[in-house]
């Protein structure tokens, strides 16, 4: 009986890599266009902030509630397009000035400072990947990043991911924050609420336990002074 060769062995290691790869792929767009219609139950994101509060607290649960995208204020769509991505409406799911520009400040820092995400690379990452830093990550990003812009109006894209952004210790989506910053609806919220919650996103936990921080009161003036000129789907 013969046996196959070795560069068979490879060429089917090579097959069964490739099929598996666009198995993947192809579990995400199915995701993605169920999203097309249907809000998410749970993020990835959300799955591992839960698991890390039930290790301290085995009965915590998460604050989430799904609003429709009229039942958000528009300051706040301004405000978290102005703070995160003021190109939001002209790219196709990368803003590679934002990039270039992230990349001289991390150089000119020596560290990671900014990382130049568009709003569908920060959505891509929290709905089904993981806060790790990686190439095989952000290369798993850009492609379901690139299959929302291909799949998803961007007004659902912008709705899925003030519904589903973290904004808190357990703290999940524009509803769910309102409530417990402001004792409000999202759709109550103002122009300052809505600054001071864009200008929390990078870091929500952080600035949950320090609201007086003095950066945040900075970060706050510099979205209110760019929201009247944010463009909004």
């Amino acid at each position: 009986m013969m046996r196959a060769s070795p560069g068979r062995w490879v060429l089917r290691a090579l097959v069964a890599v490739a099929a598996a790869f666009v198995f993947v792929q192809a579990w995400f767009a199915a995701h993605i266009l169920w999203y097309r219609w249907q809000p998410p139950r749970e993020t990835a994101f959300m799955a591992q902030r839960l698991a890390e509060l039930r290790e301290k607290n085995p009965k915590a649960t998460l604050r989430y509630e799904w609003v429709p995208y009229e039942r958000i204020s528009g300051h706040l769509k301004r405000a978290v397009i102005a703070a995160e991505d003021a190109k939001f409406l002209e790219h196709d799911g990368f803003d590679w000035e934002g990039i270039a520009k992230a990349q001289e400040k991390n150089v000119k820092k020596g560290r990671v400072v900014a990382g130049g995400s568009t709003i569908t690379q920060q959505l891509a990452k929290n709905l089904f990947l993981s806060p790790s830093k990686s190439y095989v990550r952000k290369g798993q990003e850009a492609i379901i990043s690139a299959m929302m812009e291909a799949m998803l109006p961007k007004r659902r894209i912008l709705e899925i991911y003030l519904n589903v952004i973290e904004w808190g210790s357990g703290v999940f989506g524009a509803e769910a924050a309102a409530r417990h910053y402001y004792k409000a609806s999202a759709a109550q919220l103002s122009a300052d609420a809505s600054a001071r919650l864009a200008a929390m996103i990078p870091s929500p936990r952080r600035f949950e336990r320090n609201p007086g921080s003095e950066y945040l009161d900075g970060r706050v003036s510099t979205i209110l002074a760019r929201m009247p000129s944010a463009e909004i789907p």
